[in-house]
């Protein structure tokens, strides 16, 4: 009997020094948490604003006939590279043709009917001087002969405005440049007699483009001529190109309640990669430094949780209206540096903010450690247990 109960309490003991070593060896094993940090850096930063815009040609003309008429000739496309002066198109000539022969007739004959009545005049005049004919024949005569040459005049101006027409309808490039646009085919009738009807489009210079931007009432405040611009096209995705704002508009656009001005930014286009009416995705630099000490933007924003007063003493920096506090340029702010076991609240002065790093103008040094975020528990380690799986098989191993 005794042998017995021995034996179970021997058993027994087993069963537990082997059930605490394998809770012990299976349990997560917990690793204190690591606090993040960071060391001040020189390097760039910009504050931007973005927008999207269409790009458009610097200079475009639009090429029109004054008169209506079929279209007969057509001598350029789209696409097609243009000299000033040279004909794009012509237009039926026969009806204006016919209007001029019939304004130099009608001038030929005034001119006939002139001479008559200058020659009738003269007459007159000498017999009204010798008192043959009354002063009303005299008046008369004058008045014909008067009216004769107002008469040639009027045909004459019917004449050269028949002769201008009938020019009208050879259309000449204005400028030398790039056909965007023909909105005419031949055979066709345009009709000029309410309005200029549009025939071309032509781009003076395609490597020189401009981007019109619509900038949100908000940021146009920052915006400025001369402002450097980055932008992108979909069709090149990889590609970024480069501008400057050349002019910022005044009028205001409204679209569903919000306001916007049109800011005209200049694009180079040497390799003629950007197109007319394409979109660009646009970063316009209003502040930009080159050597600014740089902390990320979360560490001015950073506040210790009181999880951390168990590995560290906090001291947070006094009231920001005493003597300690930063004076200088730039916005007020403050930083956690730490420094052993200490967390020290320490104030600064930043300027750029980009909202992931931010320029201090003052406060921190290269040899401050700044606190970023709070702190990341370390994953924990699995034990493994000493005890056999079920079976005595170990389940991860192939059969």
């Amino acid at each position: 009997m005794k042998k017995n109960t021995k034996r179970t309490l021997v058993i027994a003991a087993i069963v537990i020094v082997v059930g605490g070593i394998w809770f012990v060896t299976t349990k997560k094993k917990e690793k204190p948490v690591v606090l993040p940090t960071e060391v001040p850096t020189y390097g760039y930063i910009a504050q931007t604003v973005t927008a999207t815009g269409t790009i458009q040609p610097v200079d475009t003309v639009a090429v029109g006939t004054q008169v209506s008429g079929i279209v007969k000739v057509i001598n350029a496309d789209f696409n097609s590279k243009v000299k000033k002066g040279q004909l794009l198109a012509q237009l039926d000539k026969s009806l204006l043709q016919a209007t001029v022969d019939q304004a130099s007739a009608t001038l030929r004959t005034q001119q006939s009917q002139l001479v008559y009545n200058q020659n009738f005049y003269n007459r007159q005049k000498l017999l009204y001087s010798s008192g043959s004919i009354s002063k009303q024949d005299y008046e008369s005569a004058l008045n014909n002969f008067n009216s004769s040459k107002a008469a040639v005049d009027n045909a004459a101006a019917a004449l050269r405005s028949a002769e201008k027409n009938l020019s009208y309808t050879d259309i000449y490039s204005p400028v030398d440049g790039v056909v965007l646009s023909r909105s005419v085919s031949l055979g066709q009738t345009v009709a000029a007699a309410f309005s200029t009807p549009t025939l071309f489009v032509i781009a003076k210079d395609i490597s020189k483009m401009q981007v019109q931007a619509d900038v949100d009432e908000a940021d146009i405040g920052n915006v400025k001529k001369g402002n450097r611009v980055s932008f992108t096209v979909d069709a090149y995705i990889d590609d970024v190109f480069k501008g400057t704002v050349s002019d910022i508009r005044l009028h205001p656009k409204s679209t569903s309640n919000v306001v916007t001005y049109t800011t005209v930014i200049y694009a180079p286009n040497d390799s003629l990669m950007l197109k007319p009416g394409m979109t660009a995705n646009i970063n316009v630099y209003t502040k930009e430094t080159n050597n600014a000490l740089l902390v990320s933007s979360k560490s001015l924003n950073f506040a210790p949780d009181s999880s951390l007063k168990k590995q560290f003493t906090l001291k947070p920096m006094p009231q920001a209206n005493s003597s300690n506090a930063v004076k200088g340029p730039g916005k007020p702010g403050s930083v956690w540096l730490k420094k052993g076991k200490e967390l020290i609240q320490t104030p600064v002065r930043y300027g750029l903010d980009d909202n992931t790093h931010a320029e201090i103008l003052s406060g921190l040094t290269l040899k401050d450690t700044v606190v970023s975020s709070l702190p990341v528990p370390v994953q924990a380690e699995t034990g493994t247990s000493i005890l056999p799986s079920p079976g005595g098989a170990d389940k991860n191993k192939k059969p």
